[in-house]
């Protein structure tokens, strides 16, 4: 074949720089915040670091253990187990591959405001700035007309990842995530340490810990940790698998895991400090109370901080500049994470080389991303990040804990993970995947789907209906193409 699938990292930093860069995303930024608030504030620690003890850590191991051993694409893996499993890693990949095409959207807001924010060019009325140049609303009437602001970032940020992946392993993720993952970590540290030093830091950081103890007898809070967990370190969606495939025979495998995971979980709960410390800021010299700031997801990042920024003057043009940087490095690390496992998967299946299978996924992509460019491009993303994330993705974690656990089995892994690390997995780690991790994301998929059922209009449903024909047809005839050679 004339791909690279047997390209190995040339180094361990350029694997943990990817990885991280794979895990360090937009949720880091906006979501963990707002989800620690909304959950029981500092008791939520708690059911956070159970979560990941229970789930982050243990299905890591997996994901690495099964990419380093097999050192093959996510559906030829499902292929060689038994053949008729392929179609359920082209699945996966393809609703990877549909978080990509989302969430390029949403680097293309960010384009928007990365441009805007040296002048503060959004103006007194940033809320009235988003809907009508960059993410539109929920009014379906609005479908049929272009955000031209959205459009010229869309495909800024798309050629951006067509010409990063596309290019050898080290040369292109590993190089890149090597400069970028360094300079968001600079750049949030001055951010947050700056933020610290505002009037008013104090109040936003007490109401983010202020805990609520009572919380802990809730299940939905225990629910919220684990989905916080899944979200923020992309678990499930072979992106860990594909990258530990590339990994040299003497790397460590649990020591990369707790880095990977302790360097993701550290820099939201780093990264919230500064948040609220800022929300406390804008509280104290606004007069507005601090819980009428706080909104999840593209109202704290494309609405409330511009409007912060604002009234810091002079200090507003030079943080916000770093913030959407900040927001843009996130998110192409993230995402050429989310593009890895189809892109190696179809180098893997037609022998494609890497750069004719990186134009081909790219172009596809963009095609897909211009849907959500419309009127109710905000509106649209929304939908479909939720259908993603809670019900596909969520679901094929479970089934691989089966396929894996008890299927293919998983007890030959434990030597294989365990060599070379300096902690040692065993008996337990088995049971948490076999038994444990089915159970609790059963549990918060059921959850899930009994709100969809309760709270989706009619256009959500269509999308989601949408979406799940298209996946299953595209699955179907990809697996049935041709043979693994």
């Amino acid at each position: 074949m004339n791909h690279d699938n047997k390209s190995e990292w040339n180094s361990s930093l350029a694997f943990l720089m990817s990885m991280i860069g794979a895990a360090v995303g937009l949720g880091n930024i906006w979501r963990f915040s707002y989800v620690l608030y909304s959950n029981g504030g500092g008791s939520f620690f708690i059911p956070y670091f159970v979560a990941i003890g229970l789930l982050g850590i243990p299905f890591l191991i997996l994901e690495y253990g099964l990419g380093f051993k097999f050192k093959t694409s996510f559906s030829n893996l499902l292929h060689k187990i038994r053949p008729r499993f392929e179609v359920i890693g082209w699945i996966l990949g393809l609703l990877a591959f549909g978080v990509v095409t989302y969430y390029m959207v949403i680097l293309a807001w960010d384009i928007v405001y990365l441009g805007a924010s040296p002048f503060l060019a959004w103006g007194a009325d940033p809320a009235g700035f988003f809907l009508n140049y960059v993410g539109g609303d929920s009014t379906i009437s609005d479908w049929s007309h272009l955000i031209l602001p959205t459009v010229a970032g869309l495909v800024i940020v798309w050629v951006m990842i067509w010409f990063i992946s596309k290019k050898e392993l080290n040369s292109g993720i590993g190089k890149v995530s090597k400069v970028l993952i360094p300079l968001l970590f600079v750049i949030m540290a001055a951010i947050v340490i700056f933020s610290l030093t505002l009037p008013g830091h104090n109040l936003g950081i007490e109401t983010l810990l202020t805990p609520d103890w009572s919380v802990l007898f809730d299940v939905n809070i225990w629910l919220a940790a684990f989905s916080q967990i899944i979200f923020s370190l992309s678990l499930g969606m072979a992106i860990a698998l594909t990258y530990a495939s590339y990994l040299p025979e003497d790397s460590k495998l649990i020591n990369n895991v707790l880095i990977v995971v302790s360097s993701n979980s550290g820099f939201e709960i780093f990264t919230a400090f500064g948040v609220f410390s800022i929300l406390g800021f804008m509280s104290v010299t606004s007069g507005v109370p601090i819980e009428s700031l706080i909104r999840q997801g593209t109202g704290l990042v494309f609405i409330v901080f511009p409007t912060i920024f604002n009234t810091m003057g002079i200090a507003g043009k030079i943080l916000g500049p770093l913030f959407f940087l900040a927001i843009l490095f996130a998110g192409i690390t993230s995402a050429l994470g989310f593009l890895e496992p189809l892109l190696n998967s179809v180098c893997d299946k037609f022998g494609f080389t890497r750069k004719k299978s990186a134009s081909i996924l790219c172009g596809v992509g963009f095609v897909i991303s211009m849907f959500f460019t419309c009127g109710i491009s905000s509106y649209l993303v929304e939908i479909v990040d939720g259908f993603l994330n809670q019900f596909g993705i969520l679901f094929l974690i479970a089934l691989q804990c089966i396929i894996f656990g008890w299927i293919l089995g998983i007890d030959d892994l434990i030597e294989v993970v365990n060599k070379d690390s300096v902690m040692h997995v065993g008996k337990l780690w088995v049971a948490i995947i076999k038994y444990i991790l089915p159970c609790v994301i059963f549990i918060v998929w059921t959850f899930g789907i009994i709100d969809l059922i309760k709270t989706g209009g009619f256009l959500e449903l269509a999308v989601d209906v949408v979406i799940t024909l298209s996946i299953l047809i595209a699955s179907v005839m990809l697996t049935k193409f041709e043979d693994y050679k």
